[in-house]
């Protein structure tokens, strides 16, 4: 075996010792005397030790490119002169062949330089996962889309903008603490919180049921602003009696019929004290829920408030709640889920038609979480009337509203029970109660080996093979084998000592980095490359596969898997990931335009939104439909719903779904640059 080998060692240590060799000459190297020549001539005057312009000094710059920063200016340098940029066009123009030749020279020691970095530190620096891609590869390691663990984590280093770069994405005992953190979590969020299958439930929650609802009604309407109140609704229809407090609020227990045709409405969206939740229901468990909001517009007739002023109009744009009728027209509703903490995620918006629409979402919750509707088209309190309201949607017969009924839920949806990534934790082991002090029930729930060490050791191997993306060495299992032995001896639980020991693997190079070497990039290399650019995450099973099977590096192979991520829904994290960084917009709700210039942004969460939308949705189709590029910068379409088409004075576009809209033929619309 020794002998075999032995020539395979020997090139190996040879072309080691080469690249050293090159990679010693590149960092005290002198630059070449065509290049210093060049330099002296056509580039000291404005970049010497006393101008240094653009903080250039050429005079002390060394030539040592073995130092990448070092190398980096001196391919700026190239690029500008062979660019014409350098000199500058009110300098003298250098001779062509003295150009060329300068370029030359430059270009010959700056390749070997890049190919000498390549082959003994790699093209890309080797990194750790961003905050983001260790979310979603724990959710898609774990199969548990709800999981939310970036909040432990603190913010990613940038570089060129982006968060995605080895040199800015260092790691500090500070960082790996709260990894840590993060990971049990998730371990311990994954676990099944009880032996037996969640019950799934459908259940339908009434709006005048809720105390959201019903406590906003008159004699508790914010500062006595009808337009900061709910309102009760019977079919279309006011009902004075129960505003009044004379008749109750609902007649569901005594009659059904009439249950289903109450209602509940705001004249506003959701803005304090007006944050409209179906706050009855609580999601029991994390998981997939399914739920059908029944909810139609109406349409409020004018307040008849006098004047405080003789002088002045009647304030008509006040509603008279007892005075209801059919709407006019359809209106957007956003649904979100919101926690206890009045934490709120975004799940999606629809329309609700002039009669009572439902509409159906599939969503991911957490346990704990209630649903928040609202109605977003409609006014909220904003400067530029008597009092500090204006109702800019008011007209003189009256106002926009919607009513909402009832919000139907169904689940939680359990395709199997336990959950597959609890089988991957835990495998087949049956799961016990345990008496603690403290708990909220009294217990928790352990699992319960036949033989500690053999269960553990069998469920740690799976755990590795699947978590990593490479193959799993031996000393990797022995490693993390130790740590379970080591926590079983110190009188951990057999639960608590798995979790330790999982929590150790998601916190290892093995699953926190992309680890590289130099060199080409080897199959699961490669799988990762591409899983971790359009997904963000870990490569799917069949990228193992043909990773395992040295299948993925073929040029066929590589375009049918690319197009296949790209057309998975996952591909959409590429998108947001790289706008938010791109294009900032992660930071679009940063700063408000001033609400005196622009009253009509002011507090419009269904525009922010929107644009928001419409930016994610214009670069998918881009991408989707392999646009040219000149469409960054001019398209003859645009993503828009009806609220962005108001915004910018284009034709009409009815509801609030993002969709590829053709644009008039002298429309200024069209590419990013208008958006």
């Amino acid at each position: 075996m020794l002998q075999s080998t032995a020539p395979l060692i020997m090139v190996s240590v040879r072309a080691a010792l080469a690249s050293w060799v090159v990679w010693s000459a590149l960092l005290g190297q002198e630059a070449p005397r065509v290049a210093r020549e060049f330099i002296e001539h056509h580039c000291l005057e404005c970049h010497d030790t006393e101008t240094a312009n653009g903080q250039l000094d050429l005079s002390s710059l060394a030539f040592a490119l073995g130092d990448a920063k070092t190398a980096d200016r001196w391919v700026m340098i190239h690029d500008r002169v062979d660019a014409g940029e350098m000199p500058p066009a009110k300098k003298p123009r250098p001779p062509a062949a003295a150009t060329t030749s300068f370029l030359a020279a430059l270009a010959t020691p700056l390749i070997a330089a890049d190919q000498a970095r390549e082959t003994a530190h790699g093209r890309a620096t080797w990194r750790r996962l961003n905050r983001s891609e260790y979310e979603y590869s724990l959710r898609d390691l774990l199969q548990a889309p709800w999981l939310q663990v970036k909040s432990f984590l603190p913010e990613d280093g940038e570089a060129h903008r982006f968060n995605k770069i080895g040199d800015a994405l260092d790691i500090s005992h500070v960082q790996m603490a709260q990894y840590l953190a993060a990971a049990e979590h998730a371990l311990r969020a994954v676990l099944a919180p009880q032996a037996d299958r969640p019950v799934t439930e459908t259940k339908r929650h009434y709006a005048r049921d809720q105390a959201v609802f019903a406590k906003k009604m008159l004699f508790n309407e914010f500062n006595r602003s009808p337009e900061r109140a709910t309102f009760p609704v019977l079919d279309y229809a006011g009902q004075p009696e129960v505003r009044a407090g004379k008749l109750p609020l609902t007649r569901g227990d005594q009659d059904p019929a009439t249950r289903e045709r109450e209602a509940m409405g705001t004249v506003a969206s959701s803005y304090e004290p007006i944050e409209l939740r179906f706050d009855r229901f609580r999601a029991p468990v994390a998981g997939r829920y399914r739920i059908r909001l029944n909810a139609y517009a109406v349409w409020v007739g004018p307040g008849k408030e006098p004047p405080k002023d003789p002088k002045k109009e009647v304030v008509w744009w006040r509603p008279d709640l007892d005075d209801v009728s059919p709407g006019r027209r359809a209106e957007p509703v956003t649904i979100s889920a919101e926690s206890a903490a009045r934490q709120v995620r975004w799940q999606g918006a629809v329309d609700v038609g002039v009669t009572p629409t439902v509409n159906e979402l599939e969503l991911w919750l957490l346990a704990g979480e209630t649903i928040r509707v609202d109605a977003a088209r409609l006014f909220r309190s904003r400067p530029g009337a008597a009092g500090g309201f204006h109702n800019p949607l008011a007209e003189k017969d009256g106002q926009p509203a919607v009513a909402f009924k009832w919000l139907e839920v169904e689940g939680p949806l359990i395709d199997s029970w336990p959950t597959q990534g609890h089988r991957l934790l835990a495998g087949d082991l049956p799961l016990k109660s345990r008496s603690e002090a403290g708990t909220e029930s009294g217990a928790v729930l352990e699992l319960e080996p036949k033989d500690p060490a053999v269960d553990g050791e069998r469920l740690v191997r799976a755990f590795i093979a699947r978590a990593y993306r490479r193959p799993v060495e031996e000393a990797d299992v022995q490693r993390y084998l130790g740590l379970l032995r080591s926590a079983l001896a110190a009188g951990n639980s057999f639960t608590d000592a798995l979790i330790a020991t999982y929590a150790g693997v998601l916190c290892s190079p093995g699953f926190i980095c992309l680890e590289e070497r130099p060199g080409k990039l080897g199959d699961h290399a490669l799988a990762a490359r591409l899983s971790y650019f359009l997904w963000n995450s870990e490569p799917d099973a069949e990228l193992r596969q043909l990773a395992n099977r040295g299948e993925l590096a073929r040029e066929a192979t590589l375009a049918a898997q690319t197009r296949r991520l790209l057309d998975d829904p996952r591909s959409a994290r590429f998108t947001t990931a790289f706008l938010d960084y791109w294009l900032d917009l992660r930071h679009i709700d940063a700063t408000s335009p001033d609400a005196e210039l622009y009253p009509d942004y002011y507090l419009d969460d269904l525009l922010v939104e929107s644009a928001m939308q419409e930016t994610q949705a214009f670069f998918a189709e881009l991408v989707r439909a392999d646009l040219p590029a000149r469409s960054v910068v001019a398209s003859d379409f645009a993503m828009l719903n009806e609220r962005l088409a108001q915004h910018y004075g284009l034709p009409a576009v009815a509801g609030v779904a993002i969709r590829k809209v053709t644009l008039p033929t002298d429309s200024v619309r069209g590419g990013l640059m208008t958006q």
